[in-house]
């Protein structure tokens, strides 16, 4: 009786002991870097010589002699600007400054839901088993191999949003200052925050209104929340996102599609149940490239349809109205959100991780369904969590093979797209120049050189020659890294980034890549 009495306290160490022991190991052998936060990490590179806020200084399109700023506003800064104070508080490089930027997210991640989730209703056992059912997915693992930014610090902070979404009862100051500060926030771990800002606010309104008959009362107790709102995020915009592009503001044009209402409405299984991980990216795959069939469109549509079914079920059955509020609001507005933004072609990537919160949402609903039914039913649920978690682990065990051979310089992180032979070659070129201009097709080996200028260009493909956006006037030599199969046409084009050097001499580094140099 007190082992079962006490059973959630062992599982509650049991993550603990073993997310702390993962942060150790990656402290000690930093992940790799996704593409977002690599170009974060150059604005933290810049601020590091000196430039201003969230400013990525480099060389001139219009003339290379000269530097030009860019304001970094397509992603929210916390990417690095969190790392950036680990770095500066510790005197650690920028892999391990992100080694402990990830385990403090997850750490707050597991408190901020657990604390949530016995907030909104559930008992200590079953908000503990669903941080459980949380921990085996692929997307809480990720980031141990890949440092991606702004995921594992939304993580980090929405279950505490979320938990003050249903702790604060009244307006007062308090009220006032949570939803300010949550808003900058939020937006400071990763701007799609603001649909889940969106969610809890409509979700804290009725909460507070819940008592009241009349509509002037409800629209009292909503300006307690929407002029703090209002204020969080104007200020967003107006000091951030409106001195430059922002997915928000990229768009395609309208195109009615399937995937667009199919893929929000399947989000509680291609999120919460790592469909979407286990099929190695229902729509979008993992070389970017967005394929649809006839079968991939009946998948969608099989998914959306049970997904909607698990919501309507969580919403009957589950005892407790404010966990049904928070299901109903949460993913009706992430349907709404992403239904409209895949249909004017934003941005957005069909991928699953864009609805992680939905995912865990439906967690301690489910497990508590699951503890109500008989035994053979229990036992299925449990090897569905095997087969996840056996997922899970094959892709760590990759990614952290992976890790281990890729090439290491002076920012600690593994590089995946150079080998250590070139990468060592580029760090002596490095320190032996002063006025040289390194150029790369990937965001993240720039971060290896500290004393000269980088220019990061978009990989080669059929479009390139004619889209290539060239780089005019003469300063200096430049070194341009391309892999060994950028030769003859491939390697031509991309020489024509800078049409002033009339001719690239090619130097084989390793059997992988290749340095075009010209003076």
């Amino acid at each position: 009786m007190t082992l079962k009495k006490n059973a959630y306290k062992i599982i509650l160490l049991a993550i603990t002991v073993l997310t702390v022991l993962m942060g150790v190991l990656i402290l000690i052998s930093p992940p790799a870097i996704f593409p977002d936060p690599s170009w974060g990490f150059q604005v933290m590179r810049s601020m590091q010589m000196g430039c201003g806020f969230n400013l990525i200084i480099g060389p001139n399109p219009a003339d290379i002699s000269k530097n030009t700023a860019s304001f970094l506003s397509w992603w929210s800064p916390g990417q690095y600007l969190v790392p950036y104070f680990f770095k500066s508080l510790f005197s650690v490089n920028t892999g391990q400054a992100s080694a402990i930027t990830i385990t403090i997210g997850n750490l707050s991640g597991l408190a901020g839901f657990y604390c949530f989730f016995k907030k909104i209703g559930f008992t200590k056992l079953i908000a503990a088993i669903s941080l459980v059912f949380i921990m085996i997915q692929q997307s809480f693992w990720i980031p141990y191999a890949f440092y991606n930014g702004g995921e594992v610090l939304l993580f980090g902070f929405e279950g505490w949003f979320l938990y003050g979404c249903v702790a604060l009862k009244k307006p007062d100051i308090k009220l006032l200052l949570f939803v300010l500060f949550s808003g900058w926030l939020g937006f400071l771990c990763k701007s799609s925050f603001m649909w889940i800002y969106a969610s809890g606010l409509i979700c804290l309104w009725v909460r507070l209104s819940a008592n009241q008959n009349t509509l002037i009362a409800w629209i009292k107790k909503g300006l307690w929340l929407g002029i703090p709102a209002i204020i969080s995020l104007a200020a967003v915009y107006i000091f951030y996102l409106s001195k430059g592009e922002n997915p928000a503001s990229s768009s395609g044009g309208f195109k009615l599609t399937w995937e667009a209402l199919g893929f929000p409405l399947a989000s509680p299984l291609l999120a919460g149940f790592s469909v979407d991980d286990l099929l190695n990216g229902l729509i979008y795959q993992p070389d970017g490239q967005q394929l649809l069939s006839g079968t991939t469109i009946a998948m969608l549509v099989l998914l959306a349809v049970v997904s909607l079914l698990l919501i309507v079920i969580l919403i009957r059955y589950i005892p407790n109205n404010n966990y049904r509020l928070f299901i109903t609001v949460f993913y009706a507005v992430s349907i709404l959100f992403f239904s409209y933004s895949f249909l004017r072609q934003a941005a957005i990537s069909y991928e699953g991780r864009h609805f992680r919160l939905i995912g865990i949402l439906i967690v301690p609903g489910v497990i508590y369904m699951i503890s109500r039914i008989k035994l053979y039913g229990q036992i299925a649920f449990l090897l569905l969590c095997l087969g996840i978690a056996y997922n899970s682990y094959v892709f760590a065990r990759a990614a952290h093979h992976g890790n281990s051979l890729g090439a290491h310089g002076i920012s600690g992180l593994s590089q995946q797209f150079i080998d250590q032979p070139s990468l060592n070659y580029m760090m002596t070129l490095d320190r032996q120049k002063t006025n040289a201009v390194f150029v790369f097709i990937s965001a993240d080996i720039g971060l290896e050189i500290a004393h000269n200028r980088i220019i990061t260009i978009d990989p080669f493909d059929e479009n390139t020659q004619n889209d290539l956006v060239p780089y005019l006037g003469h300063n200096g030599p430049i070194y341009m890294l391309l892999p060994i199969n950028y030769t003859g046409k491939k390697a031509m084009v991309m020489s024509k980034y800078f049409p002033n050097y009339k001719t690239f001499t090619p130097t084989r580094l390793s059997k992988n890549y290749v340095l075009y140099s010209a003076q």
